[in-house]
């Protein structure tokens, strides 16, 4: 081997060293389990995951595997897939929050990484988040006033706004949780709240005829069961004329009027961070969980537009993101 080739071998695997001896102990390469909601969906998400993976010398099918499942809305799948990465004795495990109940009952020795969560101590996955201990840490979408900010932010765009749809999956104990934040931002503002429980798929179209037309826009709580069916929400919101607000831009780019939360590819990206720390021997309850400091807002003035709505110019501009 040439000198150079040698040097950018090791440059390139140092860190992953002690894994990769390991490794060719084992017979097998270190790896994730990645447990997700949709894999459309969550293709830019899972893409900057396994990007920063890269950069840190972690590469999928050399030095790391990746094993996906996708539980594309139904929640009894996180049990099955959570046992399943049992049996096959994953390194790690990542997910998102509603899934991290199914996941600890599963195991409480495999570490745990959720990349989202919006409540992780009302949602039980954690009791501190300096110090976690357990085997679960990982990256929290909360904020204490962001349901208050987005219920602003809607209002700016219709200040007769009276009435609003809330869409809620009921399975999903975090998506109540937020629920409740939205009810106490409305009732603060002298909005009226009228929720919409889904409990699967089917729901989701019955949930709006049942609305008969009494709001005047639509909060959705993002869950595993919302994000799977985006399309369809969006497209019936959209037949009802009803302005929509998300907490991910990418319901925006799909049709949606307005989105207001954490930039999810830089919450998978530090992901990626906790996954190699832990890969290198940190322990999952020594690395705190953080919070997001910046939020991004994301409009579509094609939606406002056709719902005869006017996005002011200095809205448009505060905007991180604004599709025409």
């Amino acid at each position: 081997m040439r000198r150079r080739e040698f040097i950018t071998l090791v440059g390139g695997t140092a860190i992953a060293w002690p894994l990769v001896v390991r490794a060719q102990q084992t017979g097998r390469l270190p790896t994730v389990g990645f447990l997700g909601a949709d894999a459309s969906v969550w293709g830019p998400w899972t893409a900057a995951f396994v990007g920063r993976l890269r950069e840190l010398g972690w590469i999928e099918g050399r030095t790391i595997a990746i094993e996906y499942r996708w539980t594309e809305g139904h929640s009894e799948r996180n049990a099955e897939f959570a046992a399943e990465f049992v049996r096959l004795k994953v390194d790690v495990i990542v997910t998102f929050g509603t899934a991290v109940p199914a996941v600890q009952r599963a195991t409480a020795v495999i570490p745990v990484v959720f990349a989202i969560a919006q409540d992780p101590i009302g949602g039980g996955l954690v009791t501190n988040l300096a110090h976690p201990g357990g085997n679960v840490t990982g990256l929290s979408s909360q904020a204490t006033d962001v349901a208050g900010k987005r219920l602003q932010l809607l209002r700016e765009v219709m200040p007769r706004l009276r009435r609003l749809a809330i869409m809620v999956d009921f399975n999903a104990p975090q998506s109540v949780l937020e629920m409740g934040e939205v009810q106490a931002a409305a009732r603060a503002l002298g909005i009226e709240v009228a929720p919409l429980a889904i409990h699967r798929a089917e729901d989701i179209a019955p949930a709006f005829d049942a609305l008969n037309a009494k709001a005047d826009a639509l909060y959705v709580v993002i869950s595993a069961l919302t994000n799977s069916n985006g399309t369809r929400i969006i497209t019936l919101a959209l037949n009802a004329r009803l302005p929509t607000i998300f907490n991910t831009r990418n319901f925006v780019q799909a049709g949606g009027l307005m989105s207001y939360g954490p930039n999810y590819s830089a919450q998978f990206r530090h992901t990626a961070e906790y996954v190699d720390k832990i890969l290198r021997g940190t322990k999952p309850g020594d690395l705190p969980v953080e919070q997001p400091t910046k939020f991004d807002l994301a409009i579509n003035l094609t939606t406002a537009k056709a719902l005869g709505l006017d996005i002011s110019p200095s809205l448009q501009q505060r905007a991180d993101e604004v599709i025409e």
